[in-house]
């Protein structure tokens, strides 16, 4: 009887460290989990429509995004804007080297034609630089999730990097990170 208790009691034990492990994989610090961040638009809220001039359909610019609470230390921020439905991984938006003084970014802070000011973009899926706002095919409507990350450092990337330099270079720095989720569905023609 004592056997099966210990099992029992050393089973959730394991699964702990093993789920703690993951996510600690996940936000690049071995053993630790990333603090909340809340993050909020004023463009749209949370798993509602996106405006049409937030996508390809309008003037493709940038939502509003605000953060609070911030940890203690977060030297800047990194936003990666991706649609989880699109049939592959599918970036719209990465801006990175976003000082850490900095809790909010406007509505049209990132244009075809202006980029983010005291911070840099990388190319998003459409191959351009910036930011790249939703262009679903007709049909389902797609989510697109921006996910804000606090850093410990600022990783002093170039302009132009893809999601996968940008991801390497803030593994293990990531205090807390947040996320908010808009919808975009375009009609039939």
């Amino acid at each position: 009887m004592r056997k099966r208790q210990a099992s029992a009691i050393a089973v959730p034990i394991v699964m702990a460290a093993v789920l703690g492990t993951v996510s600690g994989w996940a936000s690049g610090q071995q053993g630790t989990t990333p603090a909340v961040l809340h993050v909020s638009s004023l463009s749209f809220a949370d798993g509602q429509t996106m405006p049409q001039k937030l996508t390809c359909d309008g003037a493709d610019q940038s939502p509003s995004l605000q953060w609070l609470t911030p940890p203690a230390g977060t030297q800047s921020y990194v936003i990666v804007m991706h649609d989880p439905d699109a049939p592959v991984d599918f970036t719209h938006w990465l801006a990175y080297n976003i000082p850490g003084m900095t809790y909010a970014l406007p509505e049209g802070a990132s244009t075809p034609s202006q980029r983010l000011d005291h911070a840099v973009e990388g190319i998003n899926s459409f191959g351009r630089i910036g930011y790249g706002g939703p262009c679903p095919p007709t049909g389902k409507p797609h989510h697109y999730v921006f996910r804000v990350y606090a850093l410990d450092v600022n990783p002093g990337l170039p302009a132009g990097q893809g999601t996968d330099q940008v991801m390497a270079a803030i593994k293990g720095h990531v205090l807390a990170e947040g996320e908010i989720t808009g919808m975009y569905e375009r009609g039939g023609m």
